[in-house]
């Protein structure tokens, strides 16, 4: 079914994303499923648009998917206090609405959740310096020297 040359050049990207997404911070990690919500919700449209109903159904249930065992899975509620428990109220409000936009052909629930998906995903990647710096203040040099 495909070249040789084609499951090459396809391995190549499976072994490029693997990499990239084994050698990524938690900070990056939650920064690529944000994206890959996003992809997939593009994806929905574009389908919807088209009139592609199993295209359709399989990017929003990819973006489902991407919210619930992504996204929501990795809030610690515990230890987030309030800030965790309004953002798995408001995954659970975006899993909901894509069901309802997948049912009722909706393009504009897409939208919303898009939306919601986009002033996260802005607000994480403004944190990422503060991540970064804090990243490399605590495995920075050992305090106290091993003088004489």
């Amino acid at each position: 079914m495909f070249s040789p040359a084609q499951s090459g050049a396809n391995a190549y990207a499976r072994v490029g994303v693997e990499t990239g997404i084994m050698g990524a911070s938690p900070h990056k990690l939650i920064a690529l499923l944000y994206e890959g919500a996003r992809k997939a919700i593009a994806q929905a449209r574009m389908h919807l648009q088209m009139g592609n109903v199993g295209p359709r159904g399989e990017a929003i249930g990819k973006a489902i998917r991407i919210v619930e065992s992504g996204l929501q899975l990795a809030l610690n509620v515990e230890a987030g206090g309030e800030v965790a428990q309004r953002l798995n109220a408001l995954y659970g409000y975006m899993t909901k609405r894509l069901l309802e936009a997948n049912i009722q052909q909706s393009e504009s629930m897409l939208v919303e959740v898009d939306r919601l998906l986009a002033t996260l995903e802005e607000a994480w990647l403004g944190i990422g310096p503060e991540v970064e710096r804090m990243a490399r203040a605590a495995s920075g040099p050992v305090s106290g020297s091993l003088t004489r």
